[in-house]
């Protein structure tokens, strides 16, 4: 193993009816003004915006409104988000939704409190120095946001998906009541369950120092979000289930699956997704199961010791004759089970059509963003990502 650092510095209030303490948790931190950020119309028909504001009301707490935040979340909304933030002299953002508006949140956060341009932190330009504290109230269990380091931003111009990590970002607190993701799709709960399994097996594909702990954290980890996800795709009302799967999508992105590696991660196929999620504008859980597949069998010679123990030790491989061939059972196992709860194994399948132009494109851009390579388990150029894409556009 190799030294780590582990931070995780989020207090969760997990369990039915948290949202009822907002106010209580807001107050006890001493803050006055909050700018309440949301996405579109869901929080409101559901009824828990009103009820996040009249219990902010109920403990004389100001705030002011920002919703209209999409999947994929948009620069353009950042910088009216700043504004706001700024003219209103707020000490703390609370994020009412998903992955994507707890993103937006923290680019927020980043922009009122570091001078210039928001932007420059997500093309790596700067890093930031400080962050306004986020607050979080979850109702889509994906992307992990809600205790992670990370956010991602799309830039309509140019059709650029980045993404910023830093300590500063990660939340003050997070709500987490399961009982808020009952009325979610089956697509978009699919797309959440594969995003906390991708989350997961980034950490897991990397070249020497994993520690049998972190492993076996992280198998179980993948295991029991596979199980949740086949009783959601056929009881979307399954308490237990949604609560399983929103702690695993905490966990997944926390870092806790990474300790003791020797990198934090490989993370080249959300790499590639970001480009795909840019130009196409696809859901991001569906983009990573589309190319996940393609990718695995580019690289998995290069680091077949951890392809072989996903497929035996997590997935239930028999070995085979060879450690290839049970590499290879273990991806199309994986890809088995992006189809039975309803995920695209291609890029076709995501309904999107691609041009050799479009492919070239992304490859360029996804190498761009990381500094001229990607991954850990294989490092990747500019020609093996536009490989990998082309595998994928089938």
């Amino acid at each position: 193993m190799y030294n780590f650092t582990y931070y995780a510095p989020t207090k969760v209030f997990f369990g039915k009816k948290t949202e009822d303490q907002v106010g209580e948790i807001v107050k006890s931190y001493g803050f006055h003004k909050v700018l309440v950020h949301y996405g579109t119309s869901s929080v409101k028909r559901s009824g828990l915006l009103d009820k996040v504001l009249s219990k902010l009301d109920e403990n004389n707490i100001a705030h002011v409104e920002l919703g209209g935040v999409v999947p994929n979340p948009r620069l353009s909304l950042v910088y009216k988000g700043i504004e706001l933030a700024k003219k209103e002299n707020v000490d703390l953002i609370l994020a009412v939704g998903g992955g994507s508006v707890i993103d937006s949140a923290k680019a927020i956060g980043y922009g009122v409190t570091n001078p210039g341009d928001v932007w420059d932190f997500y093309m790596g330009k700067r890093k930031p120095e400080a962050c306004l504290p986020v607050g979080v109230i979850l109702t889509l269990a994906a992307t992990g946001s809600e205790m992670s380091d990370s956010s991602v931003i799309t830039n309509e111009n140019g059709a650029l998906k980045h993404g910023c990590s830093s300590n500063l970002s990660r939340p003050l607190f997070a709500i987490m009541n399961p009982e808020l993701t009952m009325t979610l799709p089956d697509y978009q709960t699919s797309c959440g369950c594969t995003d906390i399994i991708m989350h997961t097996l980034e950490r897991w594909f990397t070249h020497g120092g994993n520690m049998e702990l972190t492993d076996a954290i992280a198998s179980a980890l993948i295991q029991t979000v596979m199980e949740q996800a086949r009783i959601l795709h056929k009881d979307p009302k399954s308490y237990d289930a949604r609560a399983e799967v929103m702690w695993a999508g905490s966990l997944s992105h926390n870092d806790l699956t990474g300790c003791g590696a020797n990198c934090r991660g490989d993370w080249a196929v959300h790499g590639m997704e970001h480009e795909i999620g840019g130009l196409f504008d696809v859901a991001h859980g569906a983009g990573l199961a589309a190319i996940w597949g393609s990718w695995a069998r580019y690289v998995a010679d290069s680091d077949l010791d951890r392809f072989v123990k996903l497929a035996t030790k997590v997935l239930g491989i028999k070995p085979q004759k060879t450690d290839k061939e049970t590499a290879l059972k273990g991806i199309e196992a994986m890809e088995s089970f992006f189809h039975e709860i309803g995920m695209p194994t291609c890029i076709s399948e995501l309904g999107i059509k691609p041009t050799d132009e479009d492919l070239n494109t992304m490859a360029r851009k996804c190498i761009e963003a990381g500094g001229g390579k990607k991954g850990c388990a294989k490092v990747l150029y500019e020609p093996d990502v536009l490989k990998i894409y082309q595998m994928a556009d089938k």
